[in-house]
């Protein structure tokens, strides 16, 4: 399977995307109110808007890892570290900036084969809690890291939108747009 084709395009895009909502929120907010969001959360005892961008952001890199074989450097741990101490520490906007830009860096450089292995090669998902996930590549792509991947995107999604940003269904597939044909765009 060409999971390069898969993850890289989806990763990116959406990475971008949270980039541009959070944009729209600090457009929409004086700068204290806009910082203040990070910490912004759906339920008490969920993690808030910086952890779901550090997370979202970790399981890009954690997959080009996982898939391309290689060793997880510090930064993986650093993000995860900085996401569990978000509710002391969210850090500021431009600290979320860099973390999406640094990956979508790291996506852009990537060759073109990079993802591409056998979908029944295995890989061993060891969670927090200890336990392990016994997964294909296959597996490991579609159950695990797009799943984690689109819960952090969509739950700071929502975190702005119950935050009151002005956000709608145009941003989330903002990157669709460009195959919109022209003629049959609603007038006015």
């Amino acid at each position: 399977m060409q999971l390069t084709t898969l993850l890289i395009p989806t990763y990116t895009q959406m990475l971008k995307t949270l980039s541009g909502w959070l944009k729209k929120a600090q457009a929409q907010l004086p700068e204290a109110e806009a910082q203040a969001l990070l910490s912004a959360r759906l339920a008490p005892d969920m993690y808030p808007l910086s952890t779901q961008v550090r997370f979202a952001c970790v399981q890009a890199r954690e997959a080009v890892c996982r898939l391309g074989g290689e060793a997880f450097p510090p930064a993986i741990n650093d993000l995860l570290n900085e996401g569990r101490q978000a509710v002391k520490s969210p850090g500021s906007l431009a600290d979320a900036h860099s973390r999406i830009d640094e990956k979508v860096a790291l996506l852009d450089g990537l060759a073109a084969d990079a993802l591409d292995v056998e979908g029944d090669k295995p890989i061993a998902h060891e969670l927090p809690n200890g336990m392990v996930l016994d997964l294909t590549a296959d597996q490991y792509a579609r159950d695990w890291t797009l799943g984690q991947f689109y819960f952090h995107v969509m739950t700071a999604y929502s975190i702005l939108r119950k935050e009151g940003i002005n956000l709608g269904k145009a941003d989330y597939v903002a990157h669709l747009l460009p195959y919109v044909r022209p003629e049959t765009i609603p007038k006015g």
